[in-house]
C-alpha cells in the first residue's frame, strides 16, 4: 500500500514538472510552425490523454515536436490552408495506425544515423533562423520574412530584444547553474515568467516599451463551455484527393514514426526498472494520436525527448503521470487563457532558438567530421538539403549519399587479387559469406577482373545461404566466358540446386592441397 501512494505522489509531482514544461514548448513550436497558438495546446492534451492513455510506454510523454516544426510549416504553406493541413495530419495518423499493424515498428533502424542526425541537425538550424525575427520583434505586419538586414535592424521592437535577452540569460545560467537545485521549476517556465513581469513592468513605467498584440500569445478566451468547444477546428477533408496531401501526410507519418521510435528506444534505457516499449503498440498510439489530433485542430505529435526525460527526472513511476499532465494542459486552456495570453512571443523565440541549437551543436558538427567522410558526407548533405529545399527531399538526398557512400566503400575495400603476392600454381579460393546481395557485386566482379591468366580458382558457396540474382549471373557469366578466354581454370562449389549453377568441384574433407593462400574471404566486403 505505502509503495502505491509513493508511486501516485511521484506521478503527481512529474505531472506538474511535465505540464510546466509543456506548456511554453505547445505555445513555441506552435508559432515556429506558422499555426494557431491552440493547435499547439490541443496536440500537447492529446499526447498526454489519447497516447498516454493506448501506449504501454511507463515515461514517454508525446506531444507537438520541434522535429516536425519544418515539416508543418512547409505543409501549411504547400496546402494553403490550415484546415487542409489538418486533413493530411488524420492521414499521416491513420499510415502510422497501419504501419504499427503491419509490425513496421522497426523501420527506424533502417535510417543511417548520419541522414538522421543531419535530418535533425537541418531542423534545428531552419528553427533558429525563423524565431530570429520573433526574437528581436520585427514589426513588420503580416510577415515574418525578414528581407535585409538593414530591414531587420530598421524594425526591431526595443521591448521585444530586451525580453529575449534576458529569456536567454536565464535559460543560460538555469541550465548550468540551477536546474540540479530547483527542480521543480523548469528552465523554460522561469524564463516565460521573468517576460512576463517585465512587461508587465514595462507596462507600468515604460508604456512605449511595452508588448501587446502581435507581440504576445493569442490564444482564444472562451465566456462558455459552447465557446471553448468551437475553437477545435475540422479537416478540411474535400480536400483529401489533392496529391499534395498524401505527399504532406507520407512526410509527417515517416518523420513522427522515426522520431518517435527513436524517443522511446531511448526513454526505455532511462527507465529505472528497464520495462520495454512495444514499437509496433507505440505506432498505433501514436497513429490515433494524430488522428484525434487532426480531427481536433491540433499539430502532429511525437514522443518528445524534452518532455519524456523531464519525466524520469522528476520521478515518474507509470504513465498516469503523462495523462495528468495532458489533464493540466486541458485545465490551463479552459480557466486561465488570459495568463497564457500575456506570455510575450520574445520569451519563446528564446526558448525555441536554445532547443534548435540543442539540435544543430557545433559538437555534432565535430563529431560527424571526425567520424570520417562517409559518415560526414550524408550528414552535411541532409542538413543542406533539408534547409535549401524541404524535409522529404533533404532526407531523400541524404539517403541517396549514404547508399552511393556505401557503393564506394564496397567496391573500395574489394580483396582482388594482386600479382605480386602470387606463385604459379597455387589454388585462389574466393569463399562467398551467408548473405550476398547486389551491393557485393560490384566488388566480387573486381575480384573476378583482376585475376591473373592461367590460374586456377574455386568459388566456394558453401556457406551462403542466399546469393543475389544478379550475382550469380555474375558468376555464371565469369565461368563461361570471361574465364576461358582468360585460360582460367574456374571450379565451382557449394551452389544449391536451385541457383541453376552446377558445381563442378567436389570439397573433401581436410586440408586441400594447393590452399596455401591468396584465400579470399568474400565477407570482408559483404556487409560494408
Amino acid at each position: 500500500m505505502k509503495g502505491v501512494f509513493n508511486s501516485i505522489r511521484n506521478d503527481i509531482s512529474s505531472s506538474i514538472v511535465v505540464f510546466l514544461v509543456a506548456v511554453p514548448l505547445c505555445l513555441g513550436i506552435a508559432l515556429a510552425s506558422g499555426a494557431p497558438f491552440f493547435s499547439g495546446m490541443i496536440a500537447g492534451i492529446v499526447g498526454g490523454i489519447i497516447i498516454g492513455s493506448i501506449s504501454n510506454s511507463s515515461l514517454s510523454v508525446s506531444g507537438p515536436a520541434a522535429g516536425l516544426t519544418a515539416v508543418v510549416l512547409a505543409g501549411i504553406a504547400t496546402l494553403g490552408s490550415f484546415q487542409v493541413f489538418l486533413c493530411a495530419v488524420f492521414l499521416a495518423g491513420a499510415m502510422q495506425f497501419i504501419l504499427g499493424l503491419l509490425k513496421a515498428g522497426s523501420i527506424a533502424n533502417y535510417f543511417p544515423g548520419s541522414v538522421i542526425k543531419g535530418m535533425l541537425t537541418g531542423i534545428g538550424i531552419i528553427i533558429m533562423m525563423k524565431q530570429v525575427p520573433h526574437a528581436l520583434g520585427y514589426n513588420q505586419e503580416g510577415t515574418n520574412t525578414i528581407n535585409s538586414f538593414s530591414g531587420l535592424l530598421s524594425n526591431f521592437h526595443p521591448g521585444v530584444t530586451i525580453i529575449t535577452l534576458l529569456a536567454f540569460l536565464v535559460l543560460i545560467i538555469w541550465e548550468k547553474k540551477l536546474a540540479k537545485k530547483i527542480r521543480l521549476i523548469p528552465g523554460a517556465l522561469a524564463a516565460v515568467i521573468l517576460g512576463i513581469i517585465v512587461n508587465q513592468a514595462f507596462i507600468l513605467l515604460y508604456p512605449e516599451m511595452a508588448l501587446k498584440g502581435r507581440y504576445l500569445v493569442n490564444v482564444p478566451v472562451a465566456d462558455t463551455l459552447t465557446d471553448f468547444l468551437n475553437f477545435f477546428a475540422l479537416p478540411e477533408f474535400s480536400s483529401i484527393w489533392n496529391k499534395d496531401v498524401w505527399i504532406t501526410a507520407a512526410t509527417i507519418a515517416v518523420v513522427a514514426s522515426v522520431e518517435t521510435l527513436l524517443c522511446i528506444d531511448a526513454v526505455d534505457k532511462m527507465d529505472p526498472l528497464r520495462r520495454v516499449t512495444s514499437q509496433n503498440r507505440e505506432l498505433k498510439a501514436q497513429g490515433i494520436g494524430n488522428m484525434v489530433s487532426g480531427l481536433l485542430g491540433g499539430l502532429p505529435l511525437t514522443s518528445v525527448i524534452v518532455r519524456s526525460s523531464a519525466n524520469v527526472q522528476a520521478g515518474a513511476k507509470t504513465k498516469a503521470s503523462t495523462i495528468m499532465h495532458g489533464v493540466l494542459l486541458l485545465a490551463s486552456c479552459a480557466l486561465v487563457p488570459q495568463l497564457l495570453n500575456m506570455i510575450p512571443l520574445g520569451a519563446l523565440a528564446a526558448i525555441l532558438i536554445i532547443t534548435g541549437y540543442k539540435l544543430a551543436r557545433i559538437e555534432i558538427f565535430k563529431k560527424m567530421y571526425h567520424s570520417g567522410i562517409y559518415q560526414f558526407l550524408p550528414f552535411i548533405v541532409t542538413v543542406v538539403g533539408v534547409i535549401a529545399t524541404d524535409l522529404l527531399k533533404g532526407v531523400g538526398l541524404g539517403l541517396a549519399t549514404s547508399a552511393a557512400s556505401i557503393l564506394y566503400l564496397n567496391m573500395k575495400n574489394a580483396y582482388y587479387f594482386h600479382k605480386e603476392t602470387y606463385h604459379d600454381g597455387e589454388i585462389i579460393r574466393i569463399l562467398l559469406s551467408e548473405e550476398v546481395s547486389f551491393l557485393n557485386k560490384a566488388s566480387i566482379k573486381m575480384t573476378l577482373q583482376h585475376l591473373p591468366k592461367h590460374s586456377k580458382v574455386i568459388i566456394d558457396a558453401s556457406k551462403a545461404k542466399y546469393i543475389d540474382f544478379d550475382v550469380l549471373e555474375l558468376i555464371r557469366e565469369f565461368k563461361d566466358i570471361q574465364a576461358p578466354e582468360k585460360q582460367i581454370d574456374c571450379q565451382l562449389t557449394g551452389f544449391k540446386e536451385s541457383y541453376g549453377i552446377n558445381n563442378t568441384y567436389a570439397v573433401t574433407s581436410g586440408p586441400t592441397s594447393g590452399f596455401t593462400n591468396n584465400i579470399l574471404q568474400s565477407n570482408k566486403y559483404a556487409n560494408v
